[in-house]
């Protein structure tokens, strides 16, 4: 494991705290916490695929006008990757998003800064648990006022390790947090394994939560786009039947 993935969980928040939001910041439609497995399952083409989709997703069209279009016309993000029980990297701190010349820089620095799937050891286990409480401090941490809060978890498995995922699910929900989920199409001997129906049971919830499953690996930063327009947006409509189980 890589010496920045190791970094403890008090430290990358220590980090975040050194950020100076955007005056604008205090102010936004949402607020969206990306989390992005990087445990030892992520190869280097699934690792590639998040990031490289997360950078594509932010920057585009549809979703620049999703930001824009809605009341404060602006947003705030942040990026961090996670892996085993107090495992996780700051990408991109708490930052604002309020049209391309800002998604353009976070999707510049996700490009830059995000995982390779070359620093995981095998050892490296898969804690969403430890994911969604991770998305819960940084929600709790950030400075302005959102219409609405969001863990955005993307994730190739289940969890297997830290603490009992429904634990950390119960307490995001008390908080008043939504969790949705991208669940990335895994091959297991040969045959593809839908994640969608664990993350609809055990992973999403809160307010109009839902788990995006996109059918093949390469559909995932299209699914991804339409997924963020959906979060964004704050009627946030599911982005098709066929792709989307939403949990109320």
């Amino acid at each position: 494991m890589s010496a920045n993935l190791a970094a403890p969980l008090g430290a990358m928040l220590a980090a975040s705290a050194l950020y100076t939001p955007q005056a604008n910041a205090a102010d936004v439609d949402a607020a969206i916490v990306f989390a992005v497995d990087v445990s030892a399952s992520i190869d280097p083409a699934t690792a590639n695929l998040q990031r490289e989709g997360h950078a594509a997703a932010i920057s585009s069209p549809e979703v620049v006008a999703a930001i824009t279009r809605n009341s404060t016309g602006c947003i705030a993000v942040t990026y961090v990757e996670w892996a085993s029980s107090g495992h996780a990297r700051s990408v991109v701190p708490w930052t604002s998003v309020c049209g391309l010349k800002d998604a353009q820089a976070v999707a510049s620095i996700i490009l830059k800064e995000g995982d390779r799937g070359l620093g995981c050891e095998q050892t490296c286990a898969t804690s969403i648990s430890f994911a969604i409480d991770l998305g819960c401090m940084l929600l709790d941490s950030y400075v302005g006022s959102a219409a609405s809060k969001v863990i955005d978890i993307s994730a190739n498995g289940t969890n297997n390790d830290g603490l009992p995922v429904a634990v950390s699910r119960r307490r995001a929900i008390a908080k008043g947090y939504t969790i949705n989920a991208i669940a990335i199409p895994e091959m297991i001997l040969s045959v593809v394994y839908d994640l969608t129906e664990y993350f609809d049971n055990n992973v999403i919830g809160g307010p109009r939560a839902f788990v995006i499953a996109p059918s093949t690996t390469t559909d995932y930063a299209a699914a991804l786009r339409r997924k963020l327009v959906a979060e964004i947006s704050l009627s946030i409509r599911p982005p098709s039947k066929e792709m989307v189980v939403v949990r109320e």
